[in-house]
C-alpha cells in the first residue's frame, strides 16, 4: 500500500460499490458534489439505475467480478456498500449472505491490496452489537450479532482490521444506525420494505392498510421500542469526512446515530403529522430479538472527524422522505 494518509480534501478518483442503492447513491451524489471522480459499481439486484448520479461512470456488474480489472486502472478509494442486508432472509439462506457480503469484501480487499488502493470506506452496522446492555451505545460495547446479517457484517471488519495491519490499508466502518430522510431525488425504495418510515408512508399512500407495531409493553415511556434515526444526508457527510481522516495502517470505527431516540409511536405520529393522513396502526406481539432501546454514541465521530448531525428533527427526516415518495408516485 502506498504511505500516504487520506488527509487532503483535494479530488480524489473513487468506487462506489452499491451506489445505485439507497445510501450509496446520496453518498455518490455527495461525493460529486464535492468534486471527486466517481466511479459507482451496482449489479442492479435491489439497486435502480436511475439512482445512479449523473457524472459518475457506471458499471453494472459484481462488485467481486469487477474489483481486480477496475482497480488496476488506478483508484485512491474504495467506498463499500454493496451487501445484502435482509435481516430475515439472512437466517433464513445464510449462504447468500457469506458469498455475497463476506466473499465478495475478501475479493475486493485483495484488489485492493494487489493494485494498491489506499483508502476505504465500509458501511457496517449497528447489527454488529446484537442486543448490548448499554445505552447510548459507545464503539467499546461487545459486540454480538443475533442475525447472519450483522455476523457478516462483523467479520467484514475483523478482515479489514487485518488487511490495515498487514499491508497499510487506512480503512474507517462506519455502523449506521436507523437511515432515513431522502436527499433530492436520491431516496429509500426497496421492493421488500423493512424499515419502519418508508413502511408508515406506505401506509399513507394506500399500498398498505395500515402498520404494525410490534410490542407495547416495553420500558420506554410510551411502551414501544425507540430507535436512533439519522438523516441520509448527514450519514453521506460523515462516509466525505471518513475519506480524508482515514490514517495508514489504521482501522477505525464510528457509530453514526443522532444519539437520542425516537419511539415507534412518536414515528407514526410524525408521518400523520407530515402526510395529514390518518394512519391506522394494530399491535402486535412483540418480536423475539428486538431490544427495547437502539441509540448510539457518536460522540467518537463527532471528536474525530469533526462530524455534526444537522438533521435531527424527527418531522424533518420524515417530511424529506414524504417529498421522496410523493416525487416517485408522481414520475
Amino acid at each position: 500500500m502506498p504511505t500516504d494518509t487520506a488527509t487532503s480534501s483535494a479530488p480524489m478518483k473513487l468506487v462506489v460499490t452499491g451506489g445505485a442503492g439507497y445510501v450509496g447513491s446520496v453518498c455518490a451524489a455527495r461525493l460529486v458534489e464535492a468534486g471527486h471522480d466517481v466511479t459507482v459499481v451496482d449489479d442492479l439486484s435491489t439497486g435502480h439505475a436511475d439512482a445512479v448520479p449523473d457524472g459518475v461512470r457506471f458499471i453494472q456488474g459484481d462488485a467481486a467480478d469487477v474489483a481486480e480489472t477496475l482497480l488496476s486502472q488506478g483508484f485512491d478509494g474504495v467506498l463499500h456498500f454493496a451487501a445484502k442486508s435482509l435481516v430475515g432472509e439472512s437466517m433464513q439462506d445464510p449462504g447468500l449472505y457469506w458469498r455475497g457480503n463476506v466473499l465478495t469484501s475478501l475479493r475486493l480487499l485483495e484488489a485492493m491490496r494487489k493494485h494498491g488502493t489506499p483508502r476505504l470506506v465500509f458501511s457496517s452496522t449497528a447489527a454488529t452489537y446484537g442486543e448490548p446492555e448499554v445505552s447510548p451505545i459507545p464503539e467499546t460495547a461487545p459486540t454480538g450479532p443475533t442475525n447472519t446479517y450483522g455476523a457478516t457484517k462483523l467479520a467484514i471488519d475483523y478482515a479489514i482490521t487485518s488487511y490495515a495491519r498487514a499491508h497499510g490499508l487506512a480503512a474507517t466502518s462506519l455502523r449506521y444506525f436507523n437511515v432515513a430522510g431522502a436527499y433530492g431525488r436520491y431516496g429509500e425504495r426497496h421492493a421488500t420494505e423493512t424499515h419502519l418510515i418508508p413502511i408508515v408512508l406506505q401506509v399513507a399512500t394506500g399500498d398498505r392498510d395500515r402498520v404494525q407495531i410490534f410490542g407495547e409493553d416495553y420500558p420506554t415511556p410510551d411502551g414501544t421500542a425507540v430507535r436512533d434515526y439519522i438523516h441520509v444526508h448527514d450519514l453521506a457527510d460523515a462516509h466525505l469526512l471518513a475519506l480524508e481522516h482515514a490514517t495508514e495502517g489504521r482501522h477505525e470505527i464510528y457509530n453514526l446515530g443522532n444519539g437520542t431516540g425516537f419511539s415507534v409511536r412518536e414515528v407514526i405520529d410524525a408521518c400523520r403529522a407530515v402526510t395529514g393522513h390518518d394512519i391506522p396502526a394494530a399491535v402486535a406481539p412483540r418480536r423475539s430479538g428486538d431490544p427495547a432501546v437502539l441509540v448510539a454514541s457518536a460522540e467518537k465521530a463527532r471528536a474525530e472527524l469533526g462530524w455534526t448531525p444537522q438533521h435531527t428533527d424527527l418531522q424533518g427526516i420524515v417530511s424529506d422522505a414524504w417529498r421522496f415518495t410523493q416525487q416517485r408516485a408522481r414520475a
